[in-house]
């Protein structure tokens, strides 16, 4: 497609003056829609010289980095996805040196560096002392540093390489690429000896051929007396994709939003039997496969939507979301089986009620079965959340329980997805406000943090029939606002319940996100467990359980001073 990356690549590895080559070097640049969501990965790996098994060791560097990479889930970070794998290649290999300890000659140890080109960001992952560089006019700009440890002009070692210990860190960079840039994957063996000018030339000589320059500055590394192994990569970016979202449902954004239906009627497919919800962003139907008998819900975009891009987008990615969270907390679909022709999304139908009727229904409900509910809230938030997507719209409207008891949630278009974020511009968070964490309404991007925030709020709502900070919390899109909201304690609408439930909540829906709960696990663990760190919190002021009371106390003591001073001055 004319927006996709396109690349030109020359790679050449020979084993030098050595009987073996300990090198190994490979690059991946696979089809849509895979190239926009995890981008293209180059890799070069150099075995240390004193292994004799070092050669698996930087092949199965490479092997692992350009397979397992592309089985993360899709909707992690470049970094995320590239350090889990990079990290478990080390893993294995440090498992195999240590197997190996009596045998000092077959340690799996290996340098590593790749490069993943994603939308218009380069992706730097580096351990050891191979080098990636950019060229910059005649010469080149080193992206990495060399973990080699020198002890004089005789002697040095590795400080770092995978496979040397049971954990690796890993440099890991990022920076701005444009159509025209040129990055060289070199190992030592290489660019030890042949000046960083003299690479840029060749590449520039051979622009045409770039399999052909990296020839040629291996032949230059050898003749120049490199006695290791010589590995050299060179990638161009000829054409590099606009910073604009990217389709997730494999463009179907090319089609026309699907006519508003009225049921019962046949449609792509489906009997359509009657229409489940409508509003200004979306209408919902309940519908039947014809194939397959299975039920499930249709949302259209509505009137309103129809041309607004992005809204047609959100709507696209919920169903997209949906097939990559498998948890019984929330709203799934099934894959796509036939061509579609209209936009929509069909999603797996399920009876219920929302939480918001629930608590209609039930205004005052007992602690116990508040913390069920809350618990399997949590665990739908945690599928999300490993995926690295973060909700952004959890409120009781977005929550349904089932006739069982089950709870699931929906509504999926203001998620934030981490894979999607680094390429494409954000849109302003669509969250309700009286739900949404103060950073979100000031604008910063969505955290789990956030979902904690959330998931605190409809607690407190759900045992007090109020929310936390009363209005207010809506108003507070400055950090200089949400530091002035004041908690309002359940003992103000519920007294009876325990303090430290009370401070579980006070810190779940702390207006600063760094003294919130890190994890969902930890906040319903203390709606169950008394936390003595919360326990011993201080009774809240009285300005916050009783403002009246506190206002009315103040004006009687100004009142006093007064007659004090009056009285003083009498006398």
């Amino acid at each position: 497609m004319p927006n996709d990356l396109r690349l030109a690549l020359g790679q050449h590895s020979a084993a030098g003056r050595k009987p073996a080559n300990q090198d190994f070097h490979g690059a991946l640049v696979p089809g849509q829609p895979a190239l926009s969501l995890k981008g293209a990965a180059i890799a070069i790996a150099d075995g240390i010289g004193s292994s004799a098994v070092s050669h698996v060791a930087s092949e199965t560097a490479v092997k692992t980095f350009l397979t397992d990479y592309y089985d993360t889930p899709d909707t992690w970070s470049v970094k995320s996805a590239a350090q889990r794998v990079i990290a478990a290649a080390n893993s294995w290999l440090y498992a195999e040196t240590r197997r190996s300890r009596h045998e000092p000659d077959r340690g799996y140890v290996t340098t590593f560096s790749a490069l993943v080109l994603k939308g218009r960001t380069a992706h730097v992952f580096h351990v050891g002392d191979g080098r990636i560089c950019r060229v910059a006019g005649r010469s080149l700009e080193q992206l990495t540093e060399d973990h080699r440890l020198v002890l004089s002009a005789a002697e040095s070692y590795l400080g770092r390489a995978l496979g040397a210990g049971a954990h690796v860190e890993i440099d890991h960079a990022t920076l701005r690429t444009e159509p025209g840039d040129v990055f060289v994957l070199t190992t030592d063996g290489v660019h030890e000896h042949v000046a960083p000018e003299t690479i840029a030339g060749l590449i520039a000589r051979h622009a045409a051929d770039l399999d052909a320059a990296a020839r040629e500055i291996v032949r230059h590394a050898y003749e120049s007396g490199s006695a290791d192994n010589l590995t050299a990569q060179i990638v161009r970016i000829e054409a590099a994709p606009e910073a604009d979202p990217i389709d997730l449902a494999g463009r179907v954004l090319d089609l026309a939003p699907a006519p508003l239906l009225e049921p019962p009627t046949t449609f792509d497919g489906y009997r359509v039997l009657r229409t489940l919800h409508a509003s200004d962003r979306s209408h919902v139907y309940l519908a039947e496969d014809a194939e397959t008998g299975a039920r499930v819900a249709l949302k259209l975009p509505s009137t309103e939507a129809r041309d607004d891009p992005a809204k047609l987008r959100r709507l696209v990615m919920e169903e997209w979301i949906a097939r990559r969270i498998d948890s019984p907390h929330v709203l799934t679909a099934q894959p796509q089986t036939r061509s579609r022709s209209h936009l929509y999304t069909a999603m797996d139908y399920v009876e219920g009620i929302t939480l918001a009727q629930w608590m209609r229904d039930n205004p005052v409900p007992d602690l116990e079965t508040v913390r069920g509910l809350i618990e399997q809230i949590a665990r739908g938030l945690q599928a999300f959340h490993r995926r690295e997507m973060v909700h952004q719209d959890l409120r009781p409207q977005n929550v349904l329980i089932d006739p069982a008891g089950t709870v699931r949630i929906i509504d999926f278009g203001s998620t934030r997805i981490a894979g999607v974020a680094e390429i494409a511009a954000e849109e302003p968070v669509l969250g309700t406000q009286q739900y949404s964490a103060p950073e979100s309404l000031a604008g910063h991007p969505g955290t789990p943090a956030a979902d904690i925030f959330s998931l605190g709020v409809i607690a407190y709502q759900m045992l007090t029939g109020h929310l936390p900070y009363g209005a207010a919390a809506a108003r507070a899109l400055t950090e200089a606002r949400a530091r002035r909201l004041r908690y309002v304690p359940l003992s103000a609408s519920r007294p009876g319940l325990p303090v430290w439930v009370d401070g579980a909540l006070r810190k779940a829906v702390h207006p600063n996100p760094a003294l919130r709960y890190e994890a969902l696990s930890a906040f319903t663990y203390d709606l169950r467990h008394p936390n003595p760190s919360l326990a011993g919190m201080r009774r809240a002021a009285l300005l916050e359980r009783n403002p009246v009371l506190f206002w009315k106390l103040v004006s009687l003591a100004l009142a006093v001073a007064l007659v004090a001073a009056l009285a003083s001055r009498a006398a």
